[in-house]
Parts: C-alpha cells; sequence; structure tokens
C-alpha cells in the first residue's frame, strides 16, 4: 500500500472569522487530493474526458482538532479501499507533525456524461486505483 501525501496550501481566505479553516473548505482540500492522486487517469482528449469522469457519491468529515494556520501547507494523507468495478472509497487524514485536525472517507464512482449514467472503470483505472489500496486500515471515521 502506498499512500498519497500532498502538502496542500492553506489560503487566509479558506479560515473562518474565528482563524480556523472554515469547514465547508475541507471538501475543497479533499478534492485537490484526489484530483492530484489522479491526475494521470484525466484522457487528455475532451469527448473521452466526458465518458470518463467521476462522481463523488457521499463524503464524511469527522473534525477533530481545529486547523488555525494558513502559513504552511497542510499534510493530506490518502488512500484506496473497496475498490470496486464501479466505485471506490478513499480514507483521508488531514494532519501535520503535532495534530490530526479531520479524518474523511469519500465514495467515488465512475461516470459517463455523455451516457448520463455509472459506468464501469477501465483496467487502467483500476490498477492505479489499487497502486493506493489498503485494506488493512481505514480514517477512524
Amino acid at each position: 500500500m502506498s499512500r498519497h501525501i500532498y502538502d496542500c496550501p492553506v489560503r487566509w481566505s479558506d479560515l473562518d472569522a474565528n482563524g480556523h479553516l472554515n469547514s465547508s473548505r475541507y471538501g475543497v482540500l479533499l478534492e485537490e487530493t484526489r484530483m492530484r492522486m489522479f491526475s494521470m487517469l484525466v484522457p487528455k482528449d475532451p469527448a473521452e474526458r466526458l465518458a470518463r469522469n467521476f462522481l463523488l457519491r457521499e463524503q464524511t468529515i469527522r473534525y477533530q482538532h481545529p486547523l488555525d494556520t494558513w502559513e504552511t501547507p497542510v499534510r493530506i494523507e490518502a488512500w484506496v479501499a473497496d475498490v470496486k468495478r464501479v466505485s471506490l472509497t478513499f480514507h483521508f487524514e488531514v494532519k501535520d507533525d503535532e495534530h490530526v485536525y479531520a479524518t474523511a472517507t469519500s465514495v467515488v464512482a465512475g461516470y459517463d456524461s455523455i451516457r448520463g449514467g455509472i459506468r464501469r472503470f477501465e483496467q487502467d483505472e483500476l490498477d492505479v486505483f489499487n497502486s493506493f489500496a489498503d485494506t488493512t486500515q481505514a480514517a477512524d471515521n
């Protein structure tokens, strides 16, 4: 199992009035992590991109400690579990050397925008997903 690690910048505009990372921004950081993790799977051809995209089906975030800095990036570790032909589950830890700020789980499905429905993953996609797979541990959600 190989975790994807993304040192994600936190922008000043991501903070709320209390100086903490706004809870609504966590979803954006997780999306950035997923996109960077699987950027090699995005087809160059726009028509193929529409036929081979992804749909976020479910997301759960457990906040554990306020993230109150924008001066240094936050580390997001991501891995995959429960890879199926039409969906997979991501696990995330948003952290630094001192705190785990949040853990999250996202379920993503393959989606064909041309056909307008769920699609089966191609073998090249499954190979990449499985390179980040871990069935022995999951984020504490």
